[in-house]
């Protein structure tokens, strides 16, 4: 079953009419819509970003009824395969991202995208690590929802290691689950800084599954070796009592890197650390300071 990326909604709501039934075991493709919804295109500038309707972005296609899924059961999906376009935006969006105080205006980068990389900026290539920013099901409580927010029953939650080889399991929480996905990215880091990654169509090619009166109290993810990098890293800290603010402090100093070592402007730099660093708590058990660390790929630097 192959099912096209002009069949998306762009809320969460459990009385949606299901474009299909999956049956546990069964295998679909699926394209996914890039996550403006069209308001952008690989001609867009900067100017174009002020005119962004938010209720219209993160499309996702579906939703899927899963054959006799009910609440408390748990839905597997299986990511098998998942190629994406020829073309991704990445943006710093006024109001939107970690450092939206920081970058106030907006500033728009298109990638041409190749099999294996993505062009960031000229000469700058950008390993590809296909993932899908929001795959979840709907919420038993009345709709709509809006799609932006993850939730218990996943969403957009940016967890970049949903790509392909991962292994995900949602919460049921109405008759049929109601499966949808989309929002894929060529890459991403994680945290996702700046609010985009190497945002992108795709075509994905997932199974489902079902586990009977099994659904966790949140979604997890189980991930095989192509979804973790690798390698020499730079890794920049941010020291507090505030896991937010260690986290901006950690960012603002990788961008200050980059730009020292690059050269970069600092909204590219920025940009760049949206799409290949990961932001991860170091240590969170030393009170009264926390410990966040920004790490990005020292071979984008050489």
């Amino acid at each position: 079953m192959h099912f096209a990326r002009t069949s998306t909604h762009t809320v969460w709501d459990r009385t949606l009419p299901p474009l299909a039934e999956l049956a546990p075991g069964q295998e679909a493709v699926v394209d996914t819509a890039e996550a403006s919804g069209g308001q952008l295109d690989a001609g867009s500038g900067a100017q174009d970003l002020t005119a962004l309707d938010f209720s219209q972005l993160n499309p996702v296609t579906g939703p899927f009824s899963i054959a006799s899924a009910r609440p408390g059961d748990a839905v597997v999906v299986d990511i098998l395969e998942m190629s994406v376009g020829s073309w991704g935006w990445t943006a710093c969006i006024p109001g939107f991202g970690l450092l939206a105080d920081d970058f106030t205006a907006p500033h728009l980068r298109i990638s041409k995208i190749g099999d294996r990389s993505a062009e960031l900026l000229p000469g700058l290539e950008i390993p590809l690590a296909p993932m899908l920013g929001t795959i979840g099901v709907a919420p038993p409580e009345p709709g709509p929802h809006g799609m932006i927010p993850p939730r218990r029953w996943g969403g957009n939650m940016d967890i970049r290691h949903i790509g392909p080889g991962a292994r995900l399991v949602l919460p049921v929480g109405v008759d049929g689950a109601l499966l949808s996905l989309g929002d894929a990215h060529g890459a991403m880091g994680d945290g996702e800084v700046a609010g985009t990654g190497i945002e992108t169509d795709a075509t994905v090619r997932i199974r489902v599954d079902l586990l009977r009166d099994a659904a966790p109290p949140t979604p997890f993810v189980e991930t095989d070796a192509r979804t973790h990098r690798t390698g020499r890293a730079l890794a920049t800290t941010g020291i507090g009592p505030d896991l937010m603010q260690a986290s901006r402090d950690a960012v603002r100093a990788l961008v200050d890197q980059i730009v020292a070592r690059s050269g970069l402007a600092p909204e590219d730099a920025y940009l760049l650390a949206s799409v290949t660093a990961d932001l991860k708590i170091s240590e969170i058990v030393d009170a009264p300071n926390w410990v966040v660390t920004a790490h990005l790929p020292l071979a984008l630097l050489d």
